[in-house]
């Protein structure tokens, strides 16, 4: 699955996540059927990674039953940039004092617009 990374997920990112679900939870969460989540997975819509041997999406990512709004395209700007799985997630739920709160936040608060503003910013 080219979107779930095969190295162990480091605790300090693990915290940062919080709350993961599993990929049945997370396919059930978007009343979609499992082939259309690995479908977004592989497509970089969203975002799994290995945790306790299988694969984990943070529950952050699906509110009200669809993917937060900005976050395929914000995965598609830190992934440009060179960011790896890990680095996204750390990224994404790292605090940041300008916007304010975590880049998750903003964009589950529909505020993509600066998310990616910030983003874009580390590419160059």
């Amino acid at each position: 699955m080219h979107a779930t990374v095969d190295s162990a997920l480091d605790p300090r990112t693990d915290a940062l996540v919080g709350e993961w679900i599993s990929l049945q939870e997370a396919t059930e969460r978007l009343g979609i059927k499992i082939g259309r989540t690995k479908q977004l997975l592989s497509e970089r819509k969203l975002l799994a990674v290995r945790r306790d041997g299988a694969p984990a999406v943070p529950a952050a990512f699906i509110k009200d039953g669809e993917v937060i709004k900005g976050l395929p395209g914000t995965l598609t700007l830190l992934s440009d940039a060179g960011f790896d799985d890990l680095e996204m997630l750390r990224w994404l739920f790292t605090a940041d004092d300008t916007l304010p709160g975590t880049p998750v936040d903003a964009l589950a608060e529909n505020r993509g617009t600066e998310v990616r503003r910030r983003a874009q910013a580390m590419a160059f």
